[in-house]
């Protein structure tokens, strides 16, 4: 039996690499994207990362063809204006306006391992999958993903993948196919309320190294146990889950400084 799919995505640049969400193309056997001119072209799949649900297909594009350029999501306050434009139940080029809810959020979606999604109230109904949260200037900011929902349907709780981590998610993928990412050989925990108390830590901020790989980056480092890390080349660490996320986006063999909290003392 044969079954459809509906989703979008957005051409990144002018060789027709599109990207678009790994739920969206992962399992198809035959992939047909629509352009804008109403133009049908074959599809194919270049790489898809399931950890952060980000795919790349390609397909040969016309001359001339429009593309978009990614936007710093790091940049984003809550309360800004975006549009989100897609496919949704299959009402193509469909536009919606909304504001930036919230950012930073996690357990949205499983595998939950590098989550950092954009909250927005820009509708979001199934088909909109992999197209771009735009912000006011035209410039990507975020790959709309995910919808909370108890009805299926759009209840005002959209979710978007940063731009940032789709734009070095997608650039990996066309070069190479697959996504390696950083490691730092620490097992984390969150710094709850009680663990700062018991840590004397003035915030529960940061991200607690409960465990150290033995021979990993980390424990050449010096890293210990019971360290908090609160700090990552310049960067504050909020929690566990910056962490991961901003480790696991750093280039393979780049040193890295980091600040942490031994005994109350920064080191």
């Amino acid at each position: 039996r044969e079954v459809r799919g509906i989703g979008t995505g957005m051409i990144i640049d002018g060789e027709g690499h599109i990207l678009t969400n790994n739920h969206v193309v992962t399992g198809a056997t035959k992939i047909t994207v629509k352009l804008a001119s109403g133009e049908e072209l074959e599809a194919k799949m270049v790489g898809a990362d399931p950890k952060t649900d980000l795919a790349i297909i390609k397909i040969k594009p016309p001359k001339g063809i429009p593309i978009l350029k990614f936007g710093d999501s790091d940049r984003l306050r809550v309360g800004e204006w975006v549009v989100a434009i897609g496919n949704p139940r299959g009402l193509e080029q469909t536009v919606t306006a909304g504001i930036i809810s919230a950012k930073h959020r996690t357990g949205i979606s499983d595998p939950s391992s590098y989550q950092d999604f954009i909250q927005t109230d820009a509708a979001i109904n199934p088909g909109n999958s992999g197209g771009p949260l735009l912000n006011l200037s035209g410039e990507v900011v975020g790959v709309n993903a995910a919808i909370v929902s108890e009805s299926g349907g759009f209840e005002g709780i959209g979710f978007a993948i940063p731009s940032n981590m789709a734009a070095g998610v997608g650039d990996a993928l066309i070069k190479t196919g697959k996504v390696t990412r950083g490691w730092l050989g620490v097992s984390l925990q969150e710094v709850t309320p009680a663990l700062a108390k018991s840590l004397n830590l003035r915030a529960p901020k940061g991200a607690l190294v409960a465990d150290v790989v033995k021979g990993g980056p980390a424990e050449k480092a010096g890293i210990r146990r019971g360290d908090v890390i609160v700090g990552l080349d310049g960067a504050t660490i909020e929690n566990a889950n910056e962490l991961r996320n901003r480790i696991a986006g750093t280039r393979v063999g780049k040193k890295v400084e980091i600040v942490l909290l031994r005994k109350g003392e920064r080191v």
